[in-house]
């Protein structure tokens, strides 16, 4: 199977169908997107929300590759990567990561952050294989009162 991956530049019906199809398999506490959610990301000039597609141009997954300027340089993170179950071991994953490390280094970005779950077992194995390595850090997440 060929995988080709691109930048989303517009939201169609199809594109937000896609999502609702997509999202609860990366979430289940998580609504898809709405039509203007969508629009906002892919408008917005610090994400970049990948599509992988096959030869029909099926969404096969989707990654949102976030980049964000601090003072100490310009900062690249990975969010939100899922592959439809039924393509899943067929690489769509390890292409949308590559079309990603390469976006953000393109624009500058010395390295590319993402978390995963433990229990996301073949995806750590990809992370890893493509040279993502585990840093000795403490991931904190507030949510409010």
């Amino acid at each position: 199977m060929t995988v080709f991956v691109e930048i989303a530049d517009e939201v169609t019906d199809q594109l937000v169908a896609d999502f609702e199809r997509l999202v609860p398999q990366l979430s289940s506490s998580s609504p898809p997107p709405t039509r203007e959610q969508l629009d906002e990301i892919v408008a917005s000039p610090a994400t970049f929300l990948l599509l992988a597609r096959d030869e029909d141009g099926t969404v096969l997954g989707s990654l949102t590759l976030v980049l964000f300027r601090i003072p100490t340089g310009l900062r690249a993170w990975i969010e939100d990567v899922v592959v439809d179950g039924e393509a899943r071991g067929r690489g769509v994953g390890e292409a949308l990561n590559r079309f990603a490390i390469d976006v953000a280094a393109e624009r500058g970005a010395r390295s590319v952050d993402l978390t995963s779950r433990p229990s996301r077992e073949a995806a750590n194995r990809l992370y890893r294989r493509l040279g993502f390595e585990p840093r000795e850090t403490n991931v904190y997440r507030f949510s409010g009162s």
